[in-house]
């Protein structure tokens, strides 16, 4: 039987979920139960454009007996209470970057969902496209030696216009700033690549281009557990937007990670992997290709069938919470 799939949250995050979603339906996989958001307005625009279900109460899309997996997609601080009413129903989670607005909090999260019986994975998408999936072999089965340096890089554009949502850019509403709400995504694949840190040194600051009070500029030095070096570059002041990088290198060969584009050095030979695909770094944050979200339900449906924990589960989201608190309570001794 199809897994019936509901979504909690109806705002910018939608649109490549519902793509996958769509995708998966087709399959037979899953099947779209409804959508809910405490918004008239969102509900009417997400019915009107897609064409599905919605429940002008949570509990109402909560009631459904179909329902088996629940999308939320809500503001990263509410995801905690969130989470514990729909793990209460004893439905499974999928949970939008970042877990929650502080480790704390994302620690609380796994755990309910582990006490209720529930899997629960988060939406790190790059963990899933094509060239990070090879390099993650390419470094698991030894191609690049032993790894001696891991860095990333994600020099970003935002415009006026994102930030004119209200409290868009604040700890109230989203919790911190480019580390946690945008280069998010390339420290959880840095970790997933090169493993957990083990200390970090760093700088962050706020620009005069928006009113917020979170960090839009961030430069880091890390060491990793396994001994490597590495550093951190994210801001999201560069005008107009380029594709983020992740630079490997091992006693054996390099790589390097641009967006979706792998190109893998070992020896005298040059592997290359990927499609030069929009990473959503310019001033349309949602300008990427989905097919990554749709490996990431697609990963949710398999657990759930297979009743393990996801790849991406809620404990390995953690990691890269740990790492931006840490680099902004270092950056804070040195403000």
């Amino acid at each position: 039987m199809p897994i019936g799939v509901g979504l909690i949250g109806l705002g910018m995050a939608v649109k490549p979920h519902m793509r996958a979603v769509r995708d998966l339906q087709k399959s037979g996989r899953i099947r779209l139960v409804g959508g809910f958001s405490p918004s008239a307005e969102r509900r009417a625009c997400f019915a009107a454009q897609w064409g599905a279900p919605v429940f002008n109460r949570q509990e109402a899309l909560l009631d459904q007996p179909e329902l088996g997996l629940v999308l939320i997609l809500t503001p990263p601080g509410t995801h905690l209470a969130v989470a514990e009413v729909v793990a209460a129903t004893r439905r499974h989670l999928l949970v939008e970057k970042p877990l929650e607005i502080s480790a704390a909090r994302g620690e609380a999260l796994a755990a309910l969902a582990e006490a209720a019986g529930v899997r629960c994975g988060v939406c790190l998408q790059h963990r899933f496209r094509p060239g990070a999936l090879r390099l993650r072999q390419a470094i698991e089965s030894g191609v690049l030696g032993r790894l001696l340096s891991a860095s990333a890089s994600i020099r970003w554009w935002r415009d006026s216009s994102y930030f004119a949502e209200a409290g868009r850019g604040t700890r109230a509403r989203d919790g911190g700033g480019v580390l946690l709400t945008q280069a998010i995504h390339s420290l959880d694949l840095l970790l997933h690549l090169a493993g957990p840190h083990r200390s970090v040194a760093g700088f962050a600051a706020t620009s005069p281009l928006r009113a917020i009070d979170t960090e839009d500029i961030v430069a880091a030095a890390l060491r990793f557990e396994n001994g490597a070096l590495g550093v951190v570059d994210a801001t999201t002041v560069a005008r107009p937007g380029y594709p983020e990088r992740i630079e490997i290198a091992g006693t054996e060969g390099s790589a390097v990670l641009e967006a979706s584009r792998l190109v893998l050095h070992r020896g005298g030979e040059v592997e290359r992997l990927g499609e030069d695909l929009a990473g959503g770094g310019g001033a349309d944050p949602m300008a990427f290709d989905y097919r990554p979200h749709r490996a990431v339900l697609t990963e949710m449906i398999d657990a759930i069938e297979q009743d393990r924990a996801p790849s991406n589960d809620a404990r390995s989201a953690l990691l890269v919470q740990r790492l931006i608190e840490d680099l902004l309570v270092d950056a804070e001794t040195r403000a």
